[in-house]
């Protein structure tokens, strides 16, 4: 059977991690979607510019590019979406909360919906997203952000039921914190981030989903953190 991978938000810090690693795997065709170029090349990888994922005629037309397949499996992982937070609820514009729910929740929901349609045409595949620690356990100061990455949970149990008519598999991780550039400098030179997990190995966890998508469906994976072993 032939294995083509998508993968949304390619290019951002989680992305490029996980990007680097999926590349080396055993998938026929790669197609990667981004708002920005993506500098990684190869024989199998085509590249797609996309923009706001969050309205769904460019989610139509990025799904527009794929041809169905009876011969053809695929898997698609997505790290699209954003984080506000700092405020407790009193403090909170209801601005904050719609533009979290546009981008963490919707842009999953439409991706979900258009990758359901493509694998109910072609042999089976699995779904990837990225929820959040928070949308599990609730923390102080992100409740936009918490209720969004909530939704992408419930979105993910949903699709796992519905889909299994249709050898669709839907999981989501949901990480703490990731050692990002951008985690760094929020976080200071003083935090322990040896403790943190990095994108290169959360991309080793997605292909481990995918490589068993046909047993694991409707999990939601936490990632806490890393245990930091001395080798």
């Amino acid at each position: 059977m032939r294995k083509h991978l998508l993968i949304f938000g390619s290019n951002g810090a989680l992305g490029k991690g996980v990007t680097d690693i999926l590349v080396r795997k055993d998938y026929e065709k790669i197609i990667l979607f981004d708002s920005k170029p993506n500098e990684i090349t190869g024989r199998n990888i085509d590249k797609i510019q996309v923009g706001n994922l969050a309205d769904e005629s460019n989610v139509t037309k990025a799904f527009g590019t794929i041809e169905p397949s009876k011969d053809i499996e695929y898997f698609l992982f997505t790290t699209v979406g954003g984080y506000s937070g700092g405020k407790n609820l009193w403090d909170t514009d209801s601005n904050e909360l719609n533009n979290m729910l546009e981008i963490n929740l919707k842009t999953c929901f439409l991706i979900g919906k258009y990758f359901a349609r493509l694998v109910k045409d072609s042999a089976g595949g699995s779904i990837l997203f990225t929820a959040a620690f928070t949308g599990i356990l609730p923390e102080k100061g992100k409740i936009p952000y918490g209720l969004s990455k909530s939704g992408v949970i419930y979105l993910t149990e949903t699709l796992a039921i519905e889909g299994a008519g249709i050898n669709l598999s839907a999981n989501c991780i949901a990480p703490y914190i990731i050692d990002t550039p951008g985690n760094r400098e929020w976080m200071g030179k003083d935090y322990d981030y040896d403790h943190l997990i990095k994108p290169k190995e959360i991309g080793e966890v997605v292909h481990s989903i995918f490589l068993n998508y046909r047993i694991i469906s409707g999990t939601t994976i936490k990632l806490p953190g890393r245990l930091n072993i001395q080798e």
